[in-house]
């Protein structure tokens, strides 16, 4: 596995194969898995969040994001 992931995209694509991942968790990254606009704040965090819960490796810094 990346020691960071290059995108929100393929974050949350990794979240979608944890087994462990609620519905509305799921739901959220389902939503980011392909979506192609900026992340609001809000949806950023919470994902940093969600990668950091489920033992994942964080977003790379500077990568995209927001």
């Amino acid at each position: 596995m990346a020691d960071t992931f290059p995108s929100f995209p393929a974050a949350a694509r990794a979240l979608l194969a944890v087994e462990s991942l609620s519905e509305k968790e799921g739901q959220f990254c389902g939503g980011l898995a392909f979506r192609t606009a900026p992340l609001s704040d809000k949806q950023a965090n919470w994902l940093r969040i969600l990668l950091s819960r489920h033992g994942l490796p964080a977003l790379a810094e500077g990568g995209e994001h927001v």
